[in-house]
């Protein structure tokens, strides 16, 4: 049996979208979809800013893929809007810009689509669903996206908590809306703030009414209401030189097609105390030494993952998370316990690239933990995005009047 843990693993209730996602097949990998702007990884972009959608096809065939856009409510239900409401042009159209990869073990093709393009334009803000279809209209994959207006300005600040049990663990967010101009007649009803943090929407915390009124200012100084576990620092390896080992690669084999990544194993830090090194809040880049082009020329690898445990988690299920595969749990980034090494292992197989990644737990009642292996620490460096709702009463749909982003790294007492 694993042994029992104290305070340090409260576990996250998980919870999913509203519509659930349909993940890539195996031969779709390295989905991308991101803000065009250099150094931005979420998907969330400004209404008229430009933002793009990009994977790679293992098949290698060219094969001609579809995407279809939604528009869809706070909820991430589809709305009632008509597609001539929010788009200008086609809300579905072949994608046309694909390429071969060059130089690579692993050949593919890489598809990508930019937005706005002369056939799609976004008209409203708001949470979107973009679905990539085959030739016989079935969807092979989807991803949720989320498109603000710059109407009001949100201020984030983070703090550690008030609560002496969780001063050591947690971080709490306190924000404010300020909306001089704008005339928002029930903020109690009308405004619905969402946090995130890390742009992972697992442990979101949303709802929150305003607790004072300034002016044309709303004001939200929760603590423990907007509290998240810090966690820890993620872990991550760098692929950029495809036959070398390096400080968190342990070796690299040339196998029967493809190179095998060993990884240095991980241990559970759940009892270390916290070290601070730079990650980048669970993202990834996919990038190749000897190329100024990574997205033709990035080859792929199997890399190979272990975890030491010297006892298997009791009726739990351990996965590899991160932004590279959308924060899903996966078939393919679930752990398998191996008893003569006594560790989880699993293998993946990864584009090129810088990655970030972490442990997670899932057990029979599908509770999410972040913690149990990891540990958390009120020094963990967060970012955490306030993403502002407007429901007008009378309207057709939930804008997005207002986006914030606030950073741990400078803790606010």
């Amino acid at each position: 049996m694993k042994y029992l843990f104290g305070l340090y693993f409260i576990f996250v209730v998980f919870s999913a979208m509203a519509q659930e996602l349909v993940l890539p097949p195996d031969n779709i990998k390295t989905i991308q979809l991101s803000s065009s702007q250099n150094g931005t990884f979420a998907p969330i972009v400004p209404l008229n800013g430009s933002f793009y959608l990009s994977f790679d096809d293992l098949e290698a065939d060219e094969k001609d893929y579809y995407y279809k856009i939604e528009h869809c409510d706070k909820y991430w239900e589809t709305s009632d809007l008509l597609e001539t409401e929010f788009i200008q042009g086609y809300a579905e159209e072949q994608i046309y810009d694909y390429e071969n990869s060059f130089n690579t073990l692993q050949f593919y093709t890489h598809y990508t689509v930019h937005f706005p393009n002369e056939r799609t334009r976004l008209l409203l803000s708001g949470n979107y669903r973009i679905s990539i279809l085959n030739e016989a209209e079935e969807v092979v994959f989807s991803r949720y996206f989320t498109v603000y207006e710059s109407l009001v300005t949100v201020g984030v600040s983070v703090h550690r908590s008030r609560d002496v049990a969780y001063i050591n663990s947690q971080q709490s967010v306190q924000f404010s809306i300020n909306h001089p101009g704008m005339i928002i007649t029930n903020p109690q009803e009308e405004i619905y703030p969402v946090i995130l943090q890390n742009n992972d929407y697992h442990n979101a915390i949303t709802g929150l009414k305003p607790q004072f009124f300034r002016g044309d200012q709303l004001l939200y100084k929760y603590d423990a209401e907007t509290a998240f576990w810090g966690g820890n620092e993620f872990l991550n390896f760098d692929t950029k030189q495809i036959r070398l080992s390096n400080m968190n690669i342990a070796s690299v084999v040339s196998g029967e097609h493809l190179y095998h990544t060993y990884l240095y194993a991980d241990k559970e830090r759940v009892f270390d105390p916290y070290t601070y090194y730079p990650d980048a809040n669970g993202n990834f880049v996919i990038r190749n030494a000897n190329t100024d082009n990574p997205a033709l020329e990035a080859d792929y690898s199997w890399v190979h993952f272990t975890l030491l445990a010297p006892e298997p988690f009791d009726e739990k299920s351990v996965y590899i998370y991160g932004n590279f595969n959308n924060y899903q749990l996966t078939d393919t980034s679930k752990m398998q316990y191996n008893e003569e090494t006594r560790s989880y292992e699993a293998v993946l197989l990864l584009k090129q690239g810088f990655y970030n990644y972490t442990y997670v737990t899932l057990d029979a009642q599908n509770t999410l933990s972040f913690t149990e292996i990891n540990g958390s620490f009120e020094e963990t460096e967060n970012e955490y995005t306030v993403l502002v709702y407007y429901s007008k009463f009378g309207s057709t749909y939930d804008r997005v009047i207002g986006m914030g982003i606030g950073s741990s790294k400078n803790l606010a007492q």
